[in-house]
C-alpha cells in the first residue's frame, strides 16, 4: 500500500494556508510555488478538499479559506478526501481464487477478519492525528531557525 503525493500536498496547502493566510491570499500559484508543484495539481486537491468540506475556495483572485481549526481537521479527512481509492477496502482480493483448492476456497474466510482489523486500526490511527500538529511543529522550527 502506498498514499499517493496528493495527502502530504493537501496538508501542505491546510498548513501554509494557515501560516500566510493573514498576510495575503491564498491562490494554487502561491501554492504551487510553495509546494514546488504544477498549480493545476494544486487546484485538483483544493476542489477535493472543497467537497470534502474542509475549505472553500473562492474564484479568481478570492483565495481559501478553512472551515475549521486544524485541530478538527484529522489525517483521516484528509485521506477520505484526496486519496481517491479510500473509500474501497485497504486490500485487495484476486478476483477468481480456485474452490477446489484448499487454500483458494478457504482464503478470504483465513484473511478477512484481520486485514479489516488491519484498515479499521490504520483509520483509527490517522484519525488520531491533525493538522494542527503539522502547523505546530513547522511553527516551532520556524521559531528555532
Amino acid at each position: 500500500m502506498q498514499i499517493s503525493t496528493k495527502f502530504t500536498i493537501a496538508v501542505h496547502i491546510l498548513a501554509a494556508t494557515k501560516f500566510f493566510g493573514q498576510d495575503q491570499k491564498i491562490t494554487s500559484p502561491f501554492l504551487a510555488e510553495s509546494i514546488g508543484s504544477n498549480p493545476v495539481i494544486v487546484r485538483n486537491i483544493m476542489l477535493q478538499l472543497q467537497e470534502a468540506g474542509i475549505i472553500d475556495v473562492k474564484r479568481g483572485p478570492g483565495g481559501i479559506t478553512i472551515n475549521r481549526p486544524l485541530s478538527k481537521i484529522t489525517y483521516f479527512d484528509i485521506y477520505k478526501a484526496v486519496e481517491t481509492n479510500s473509500k474501497e477496502d485497504l486490500f485487495r482480493f484476486h478476483e477468481n481464487p480456485n474452490p477446489q483448492c484448499p487454500v483458494g476456497k478457504n482464503i478470504h474466510k483465513a484473511l478477512d477478519q484481520s486485514l479489516a482489523e488491519i484498515q479499521k486500526e490504520f483509520e483509527i490511527e490517522l484519525a488520531s492525528h491533525n493538522v494542527q500538529e503539522v502547523y505546530d511543529k513547522i511553527e516551532a522550527a520556524q521559531t528555532a531557525a
